[in-house]
């Protein structure tokens, strides 16, 4: 894999993506603690990733030395409390985040409970800020995304104010059907970062895989602008979110 070069696995279905993304989650953290003795992870939101969590909370995974060096962050969130059924902070925790061996100052959650997104913004910059100490930008291990029908990930959407940030690490948005309130890493933010796994599955996002991974000049979507100067870029995907793409790259 060559740095900053898409590169695309694909999968009989949505449970053998989700085991190869937690081994490959488990691969990534364990070299990183070899390292430098910790493991910066961004997660993903939506329902996707819940199967990755799960995987990772079973068997002898959830058992690892791993977790008590591994600080845990969210890619994006919306401004809900935690035990919303749209928190991504409180759905991954019931999947299986909640059974491993994390020390609960290294969970770095978005405060969601906050009415106000732009403060909830600010105070999970300071929360990145005080865990990448003096850095210009942080450098996570590894980020988990998702794919929107329309090419948005995290909450970076088709023409929203949040793309086009270039200092802060946080923005607040309003976006989504219906529009909500959140809060989302910025774009310099996840393409400062070490490698950026995208999760795709169901036939839905078939067609929006496909031009994202053919440079459709059609259709300049979020997604295609992640893309880190020093880091990895994979898709994992199901067979029926990659129906769209062609042989070669199947």
């Amino acid at each position: 894999m060559r740095t900053g070069e898409p590169y695309i696995r694909i999968f009989p279905g949505p449970r053998e993506l989700a085991r190869a993304a937690a081994a490959e989650v488990l691969r990534r953290g364990r070299r990183a603690v070899r390292q430098r003795g910790a493991f910066d992870v961004a997660l993903a939101g939506g329902s996707t990733p819940l199967a990755l969590y799960e995987a990772l909370a079973s068997g002898s995974a959830a058992r690892s030395g791993l977790w008590r060096h591994v600080h845990v962050f969210w890619g994006d969130e919306r401004i809900v409390p935690p035990e919303d059924p749209a928190s991504n902070y409180g759905t991954a925790w019931k999947a299986g985040l909640r059974r491993l061996r994390l020390s609960a100052d290294h969970v770095h959650r978005v405060r969601g409970e906050t009415a106000d997104a732009r403060h909830a913004a600010v105070v999970y910059e300071n929360e990145l800020r005080s865990r990448f100490v003096g850095a210009v930008w942080p450098r996570f291990d590894l980020v988990l995304l998702g794919l929107g029908t329309d090419g948005h990930t995290a909450s970076l959407f088709p023409g929203s104010d949040a793309l086009e940030e270039k200092e802060r690490w946080t923005a607040a948005a309003e976006d989504g059907d219906p529009p909500v309130p959140r809060v989302t890493l910025t774009l310099p933010v996840l393409n400062n970062a070490a490698a950026v796994l995208f999760l795709v599955a169901g036939s839905a996002k078939a067609g929006v895989l496909a031009s994202l991974l053919t440079a459709d000049p059609q259709r300049p979507v979020p997604a295609r602008r992640v893309r880190p100067a020093r880091g990895d870029v994979m898709f994992f995907a199901d067979r029926a979110a990659a129906a769209g793409l062609s042989p070669a790259r199947r």
